[in-house]
């Protein structure tokens, strides 16, 4: 099929292209030769009479032209396959599909074991691929690559729609035998202590410690770093040190962990916990189902603790 001289399967192949910035891993997506991948090249170059692709080095890199035409490509075959080749109907009881979605490990902890057991029970055949944060997870959403995002609204996508699970507050933590765990947490004993903090990977979201600095104009005595937050009131057993973390995970971790969870001695916001999804694929069936999963599992989370 052509649309202005413009042969429609090339668009794939240039989607694909575009996405890999590499003729010899797009063939192996789209399980062709390399020789029949470069043929589809040569022919998309002379139809947008551009290079698209140049050899820069040991790598190849996106014209300007080709950057232009990257979004705009996937978009419209996005368009194409959440349109004509959706899902009429989404039945759990004999669904047979797959869920990817990116989520903290503090969803992970707290909120996912419940979306499971719920899912599992309606849906037994329906598997889910839990994914962790990366540098850009709103461009991967863009992409089509995974079919929600849960995340503090304030890192989400404006042009997808939202949907809040729930507020979410924060707790100190610290080990019930410590100096700290005695009398009261006042703001001077807090901005004292050493801290252990959560650092989220470069490039995915603010850290707390960019928050305190930005707010309070205090930067804290940061003692220990981890790459994860559910492990965090773990690190504090057996030290004189403060963590500060989501009020529902202090609760959870107080269950298994010789913690004391206080009162933060500083007024901060709370969070907006939402899952999110491509507006593309809102009437979804299948993606519906699932929101009212994660709905009933909030309510199943918060009745538990």
């Amino acid at each position: 099929m052509r649309f202005n001289k413009l042969d429609l399967n090339l668009l794939v192949a240039l989607d694909v292209l575009l996405a890999e910035a590499s003729i010899s891993r797009a063939a192996e997506r789209m399980h062709m030769s390399q020789s029949a991948m470069s043929n589809a090249l040569g022919r998309l170059r002379e139809y947008f009479d551009d290079e698209l692709l140049v050899q820069v080095g040991r790598r190849m890199e996106l014209t300007p032209r080709a950057e232009v035409l990257k979004d705009a490509v996937h978009d419209v075959l996005l368009r194409i396959d959440t349109s004509v080749a959706a899902r009429p109907e989404f039945i759990p009881a004999t669904a047979d599909r797959e869920f990817r979605m990116f989520v903290s490990d503090f969803t992970l902890a707290t909120l996912m074991p419940h979306v499971l057991t719920r899912a599992h029970a309606e849906a037994p055949n329906v598997r889910f691929a839990l994914l962790p944060q990366v540098d850009e997870p709103t461009r991967a959403l863009d992409r089509a690559e995974v079919d929600f995002l849960v995340m503090p609204r304030d890192y989400c996508a404006p042009e997808h729609p939202t949907e809040e699970l729930f507020k979410e507050t924060f707790r100190c933590v610290l080990w019930k035998d410590s100096r700290l765990a005695k009398g009261e947490l006042t703001f001077e004993r807090y901005a004292a202590a050493g801290h252990v903090v959560m650092q989220p990977p470069a490039g995915t979201q603010p850290s707390l410690e960019a928050w305190f600095v930005q707010r309070y104009g205090l930067s804290r005595r940061v003692e220990v770093t981890s790459y994860s937050f559910a492990s965090t009131p773990a690190l504090v057993v057996g030290t004189e040190r403060i963590a500060t973390v989501h009020s529902r995970l202090a609760r959870l971790a107080a269950q298994h962990l010789p913690i004391a969870v206080r009162e933060v001695p500083i007024v901060m916001a709370e969070m907006s916990q939402v899952i999110q999804w491509h507006r593309y694929r809102t009437r979804d069936p299948g993606i519906v189902w699932l929101r009212g999963v994660f709905q009933a599992a909030v309510r199943d989370m918060d009745g538990a603790g």
